[in-house]
């Protein structure tokens, strides 16, 4: 599913962004649940990377394992 438009960088600051916070205070590791991510702003991220060319990019992708490292692997082919 790795799209040359998100990079780990843009999903760093994506989720940043939309969390308040600055990317570096993210981890790989962090349960971004345990940061205020709610179902609502995962399908808003889902559109998002959807509209970066993510195309076949679910949900259930995100939600199952809401932790950075996860997404990244998924979206950008490596883990950061």
């Amino acid at each position: 599913m790795s799209t040359a438009s998100l990079t780990v960088e843009k999903i760093h600051a994506d989720v940043a962004e939309l969390l308040g916070c600055d990317p570096a205070e993210l981890s790989p590791e962090t349960d971004l649940t345990d940061l205020g991510l709610d179902s609502m702003r995962i399908m808003g991220l889902v559109e998002q990377w959807r509209g970066a060319g993510a195309d076949t990019l679910e949900f259930a992708d995100l939600a199952e394992q809401p932790n950075l490292g996860h997404w990244t692997k998924l979206l950008a082919g490596n883990a950061a």
